[in-house]
């Protein structure tokens, strides 16, 4: 465009300086001026009789014509310029709004082209009003679960719809990474066994997540909780086991690169309505941690954590692995992962009851009162060698999360979703 107009401004100028002095004759001026009024009038035989005054005022009727075309022209040129130019911009707004979500806020600008599972097909930018009203400013009667940076609060919108609200301190460097890669993950997955993202927002320093609301709350709080697991039966148990593992093959073995949990635990487990199990809170969760390892802050929640990661620093999928063992303890006895013996001595659940699990005729006597006389015996033998298989000290004695699965489905009712065949309904 830019060379285009300096062409044009270039013929200008010479037109209007040879017009002024150069021949008559010339063959440019002599097209030009054929064009011209006076030139159809007077034709070729006149035009040498003329005087040097008419010869002077032809050439300034020609050179004004000259002129006023080309600025016509430049005209011309740059209204079509400025119509691409805001249609190029219009386009590209929409682009941007749409990829945002309304009043997308500056510093989620790393955000633009997250998809997410939402029905919308991107995550959205929430208005902090609206979750302030949804949670009754955020009450503690709506407090669903703490952790290290804020509380999880039971919302409930206008169209009488609900779901969990995650309130983050982001006053630190910390939280908001962990705030930043939880919402960058969870916009990639697609698994009914991962928690669905809703949306986030921000209000100054306090970030917020949006979840599906999981009506049966954490795994933890079921087995740990005033219910003391009576809820969970057998084959409940094994569901959530099953669902667990199909959750983490998923992160292992179907997302590009491969993703780390890093805090896989019972409450970071949630059970919707139907007991139907989802993984949650990824924000210590990392991917590919074979090349990053050196760079990673150990983090976990004690009692979970892997040794060889405890110790050495050293995260590989097998440490997921490792804290699904603990899980399947606790599902299977009921117990904590770490408990108090003394006000200054804890003991873990994995060193308590590796001894006894190996050993039939002691396994009986240590499982959860409330499933103790529920299930077949070869069963319990069969979870219980899994759950000493995945706590293996070594890394490479634990199984992979794709064969732990398959170990488990067959011990999972066909209605929830393993293969099992039972003679009897089965009790839920």
């Amino acid at each position: 465009m830019k060379e285009l107009l300096l062409h044009l401004l270039l013929l200008h100028a010479f037109l209007a300086v040879f017009a002024v002095q150069g021949p008559v004759s010339s063959p440019i001026y002599a097209s030009m001026a054929a064009f011209s009024p006076e030139g159809i009038q007077l034709g070729s035989e006149e035009h040498g009789k003329m005087d040097p005054p008419k010869k002077m005022l032809i050439a300034l009727v020609v050179a004004s014509s000259s002129l006023a075309a080309i600025v016509f022209s430049l005209v011309c040129l740059w209204v079509c310029y400025r119509k691409n130019s805001s249609k190029s911009s219009k386009n590209g707004g929409k682009s941007s709004d749409g990829e945002k979500g309304n009043g997308l806020a500056p510093f989620l600008g790393k955000f633009k082209s997250m998809k997410t599972v939402s029905k919308a097909g991107y995550a959205s930018f929430m208005d902090y009003k609206m979750l302030e009203k949804a949670t009754n400013k955020f009450h503690p009667s709506n407090i669903l679960g703490e952790g290290g940076f804020g509380c999880v609060y039971k919302a409930q919108f206008n169209d009488g719809s609900y779901a969990a609200v995650k309130k983050l301190d982001c006053t630190s460097q910390d939280a908001e990474n962990e705030y930043e890669n939880e919402v960058e993950l969870l916009c990639r997955f697609k698994h009914p066994n991962i928690i669905s993202l809703l949306g986030f927002s921000s209000d100054n320093d306090t970030r917020f997540i949006v979840y599906e609301l999981m009506h049966n709350g954490s795994l933890e709080t079921q087995l740990h909780g005033p219910s003391h697991g009576s809820s969970l039966t057998w084959h409940r148990r094994m569901k959530i086991a099953l669902d667990t593992a199909r959750g983490l093959e998923y992160l292992h073995e179907h997302c590009s690169p491969p993703v780390i949990h890093r805090d896989l635990k019972s409450s970071n487990i949630l059970l919707d309505l139907d007991f139907n199990a989802k993984l949650s809170d990824f924000g210590l969760a990392v991917t590919d941690a074979a090349q990053n390892k050196n760079n990673l802050k150990l983090s976990g929640t004690l009692g979970y954590v892997a040794p060889e990661y405890l110790l050495d620093g050293k995260l590989t999928d097998k440490s997921d692995v490792y804290a699904f063992g603990v899980v399947l303890l606790e599902l299977l006895l009921g117990k904590k992962p770490v408990e108090k013996l003394a006000p200054s001595q804890c003991q873990s659940i994995v060193t308590w009851a590796m001894p006894q699990l190996t050993d039939r005729s002691k396994l009986p006597n240590i499982v959860d009162p409330v499933i103790r006389d529920a299930m077949d015996l070869k069963h319990l033998y069969q979870v219980a060698a899994v759950a000493v298989l995945c706590v293996q000290p070594e890394p490479s004695y634990r199984p992979l999360i794709t064969d732990v699965l398959h170990s488990l489905i067959p011990l999972v009712p066909m209605e929830l979703g393993g293969t099992l065949r039972v003679t009897q309904p089965t009790a839920l």
